[in-house]
């Protein structure tokens, strides 16, 4: 009997230690507000939305430490619309996240599963949308990805540890067909922050993406379908009090392009087929915290489209204008305003390209002119 008894605390001991040595957190972001559109085929539009400064979710993220400084590590991040409760990212029951890997802080962490590229990890932290504004600040039709429109499934993933503010990564999604390079992706980038001061860039390219259900881009979770995509850019923040200052370029380049997920139907004018589109974007934006309870945020791009079709190059310029307002009314509970305006200027493509689109928008306007307005209550736990 005393030996059953000695064995029973000891595995009562055991099982303390394993438990304290591990932990699972349960966390979210709701985001909830009204739009108003300006323009939506000739009419306005007042519509209730979620997810727009931040992608609205519940998800788990757990650690357990596996001795000598290693730990074995998951997330499972679902997307959640807050207005119907439909699940986000194409119905996927964990469409934003889903992935386990080990991690040490000498050598960094390998992740694999459902993930997020290199240029939301690297580049995007130094846009307006990828850091304070979200979803209405994209750039167009989030040419560039920096505001998360996909994630990369079939993910092999490598993130460093920080050196003297200094990290940097990359990924790797396979296709998962025969064909190897069909519908596959690769990405790297860099990140450094000291001080005031942070830099990011990153490059990405991928193929074939959203040609097929199964591979690194899927077709229901694409922002263009093209038989290659690929994506450069850097950026530069600095803050200075209470001020931060901020530029970013990126450079995202479509072959063969025959959709777009955020508005569907074909790019190409009627009769003429699309051959390259391609978007440099120039951006500027800032922020102000006028107190710790409330900041305000502004932030204008100059786009460079080149339309590259059979019926000859045109070089429309797009310009993209936003600002936003946050007041915090308690640790984790925040009201916002932001509005967006959008005008598409210079040579005609003769197609969809032609009339404005602000991503968040419930649809394009009938001219080159748009505006969205939006006020919205977010709660994080």
């Amino acid at each position: 009997m005393r030996i059953k008894t000695l064995l029973l605390a000891a595995l009562g001991c055991v099982s303390s230690t394993v438990f304290a040595q591990s932990s699972v957190t349960l966390y979210g972001v709701l985001d909830e507000g009204i739009d108003y559109t300006s323009n939506v085929a000739s009419k306005d539009v007042y519509e209730l939305t979620s997810g727009y400064a931040s992608g609205s979710r519940w998800g788990m993220r757990g650690v357990e430490d596996l001795g000598g400084g290693t730990q074995a590590v998951f997330q499972l991040e679902s997307g959640v619309n807050l207005s119907n409760g439909a699940a986000g990212q194409g119905g996927r029951m964990f469409g934003r996240q889903a992935y386990v890997g080990v991690q040490s802080a000498q050598l960094g962490a390998v992740t694999l599963g459902r993930q997020y590229d290199s240029v939301v990890d690297y580049l995007a932290p130094m846009t307006a949308n990828g850091n304070f504004a979200g979803y209405l600040f994209a750039h167009p039709f989030d040419n560039d990805n920096t505001d998360n429109s996909f994630r990369v499934n079939n993910t092999v993933k490598y993130a460093s540890p920080s050196f003297g503010g200094f990290r940097f990564g990359g990924t790797y999604s396979f296709s998962n067909a025969s064909s190897f390079a069909n519908n596959r992706q690769y990405s790297v980038g860099a990140l450094y922050a000291n001080g005031g001061l942070a830099m990011g860039a990153a490059y990405l390219h991928a193929n074939d993406p959203g040609l097929t259900d199964n591979g690194a881009i899927a077709a229901n979770d694409a922002s263009f379908v093209a038989t290659r995509m690929q994506v450069f850019g850097a950026g530069i923040n600095y803050t200075f009090g209470a001020a931060t200052a901020g530029f970013a370029y990126t450079n995202a380049s479509y072959r063969d392009p025959v959709t777009n997920g955020y508005i569907g139907g074909s790019l190409a004018a009627e009769g003429n087929t699309l051959r390259n589109l391609r978007y440099q974007n120039f951006e500027v934006n800032g922020k102000y915290q006028f107190s710790p309870a409330l900041f305000v945020g502004a932030q204008y791009v100059y786009s460079m489209e080149t339309y590259d079709s059979t019926a000859g190059k045109v070089k429309p310029k797009i310009h993209s204008a936003g600002v936003m307002a946050d007041y915090l009314l308690s640790k984790r509970t925040d009201v916002y305003v932001q509005g967006v305006y959008q005008k598409i200027a210079g040579s005609s493509t003769d197609s969809v390209l032609d009339h404005a689109y602000i991503p968040g928008a419930q649809g394009v306007s009938s001219n080159s002119e748009q505006f969205v307005a939006r006020v919205a209550l977010r709660h994080a736990f």
